[in-house]
């Protein structure tokens, strides 16, 4: 059986889909074509597409989405290169296992914060889970304290010169997000 080398990860789930038993999977190991990296996720070593660091977080935290300032950089809203990637996960989930490299940052969020804007984003045969832009924004500016007051003002500067803003949407979410007079405050200053 031969791997896609387009893809990074494997789940166990996947490998067993594709009509690997767990023999097989254990021969891929020894083999050195897979490495397992947890209980549930095999890294394919024939893998040949982009790096990104964000699809570790698939591997590792499988109800991860990228967020804060991660997603910002993502987006282009911000000069800023963070050393770790953040996460959100739900307030009641765990995570078991975490890598070495690339550092993840966990955030907890609430189960209507973290479900609000998540977006699938496929890369080749890789797919990440991203919040959009808006509610990447909103968070950026619920978290501005721990963001820090110049990244956010940067974020919010970048996101309002873009052709494709969706004001009401971020208005939206804030409310929502309950942080919608900062938000109003920081609109009536930059506009």
């Amino acid at each position: 059986m031969v791997l896609s080398a387009g893809q990074k990860f494997f789940s166990t789930r996947e490998l067993k889909e594709m009509g690997l038993s767990q023999y097989k999977i254990s021969k891929l190991v020894n083999l050195g074509e897979l490495v397992k990296l947890n209980k549930s996720c095999y890294e394919n070593t024939k893998y040949t597409g982009d790096e990104s660091d964000f699809y570790y977080v698939t591997a590792y935290v499988p109800k991860g989405v990228i967020c804060l300032l991660s997603a910002a950089v993502y987006y282009n809203l911000t000069t800023y290169i963070p050393d770790v990637v953040d996460v959100a996960i739900p307030r009641k989930s765990r995570v078991s296992t975490l890598p070495d490299w690339p550092l993840l940052q966990i955030h907890y969020y609430t189960d209507r914060r973290y479900e609000l804007g998540i977006e699938t984003v496929k890369e080749g045969h890789n797919s990440i889970q991203i919040y959009d832009i808006e509610k990447t924004v909103a968070d950026i500016v619920f978290y501005r304290e721990e963001v820090g007051i110049e990244e956010t003002k940067e974020i919010l500067t970048t996101y309002l010169q873009r052709k494709d803003r969706n004001l009401n949407k971020l208005l939206k979410y804030a409310r929502v997000l309950k942080c919608d007079k900062v938000l109003r405050g920081y609109l009536e200053v930059l506009i």
